[in-house]
């Protein structure tokens, strides 16, 4: 790992990715963090066209820098969808510099966006990690997660009202069935204490207090005496002989 005087913001560190660049002070915007530089490639050149890595740097049509070289600590700085600065590219002087487009505090890591053909080339394949991205893969997670769930609260409140349905139809035969058992048990029980007290199923005697009609022997003492009952004529002719 390349040497970095102290009098320099930046520290070579971990990132996400690997290796990064990060703050070691206060960086305001707009100032220049560090000079992005290798040999010139020119496209011209058949030799140069065979070179191929992650460092290039194209400037313009004709000049490309190859910043794979070790001595460009320029090299380190991440990707970033939202990044807090960005190339200064000067096509005349063929010469690339880093600059702050946002306070940069120290501890937070520097970067800047790579540009469209490269993040379709080298990132979208692997998918970009940078903190965008992460939040907005981790923010889609999460909704997945709660559409999940939604939707089976939804199925089990729908089962739940179709078991409430099916509920008073199952009730109402339980509660017919019941009815009918205690029915027949009552009836059961009924017709047990009758045989107990020896009832049964026999009709009450006539001559059974309140029960039936009178009759004709209780009728005749009921019945009044007459005033005179004549005699008979051998009982007249008995007395007047004697």
């Amino acid at each position: 790992m390349p040497s970095i005087p102290s009098s320099k913001p930046y520290r070579i560190g971990r990132s996400k990715t690997g290796l990064g660049l990060f703050a070691t002070q206060k960086i305001k915007k707009g100032t220049k963090i560090i000079r992005y530089f290798g040999p010139m490639l020119d496209s011209k050149n058949k030799k140069h066209d065979d070179i191929d890595n992650k460092y290039l740097f194209e400037i313009n049509n004709r000049w490309t820098i190859d910043g794979s070289v070790r001595k460009n600590i320029a090299r380190y700085i991440n990707h970033a969808c939202r990044p807090n600065a960005e190339s200064d590219v000067n096509s005349r002087k063929r010469k690339v510099v880093i600059r702050a487009i946002k306070t940069i505090q120290p501890g937070e890591e520097i970067n800047y966006d790579y540009g469209t053909d490269y993040f379709k080339i080298f990132l979208k394949p692997i998918g970009c990690k940078c903190d965008h991205c992460e939040k907005k893969r981790a923010k889609k997670r999460a909704e997945a997660r709660a559409e999940k769930l939604r939707l089976k609260l939804k199925a089990d409140k729908k089962a739940a009202k179709q078991a409430e349905k099916q509920a008073p139809k199952s009730g109402k035969k339980a509660s017919k069935a019941v009815v009918k058992a205690s029915k027949s048990k009552v009836s059961k029980s009924k017709a047990a204490s009758k045989r107990k007290a020896g009832l049964g199923s026999a009709k009450a005697s006539p001559h059974a207090r309140g029960t039936g009609k009178p009759t004709k022997t209780k009728a005749s003492r009921t019945r009044p005496l007459s005033r005179a009952q004549p005699k008979s004529p051998d009982l007249a002719t008995r007395a007047s002989s004697t």
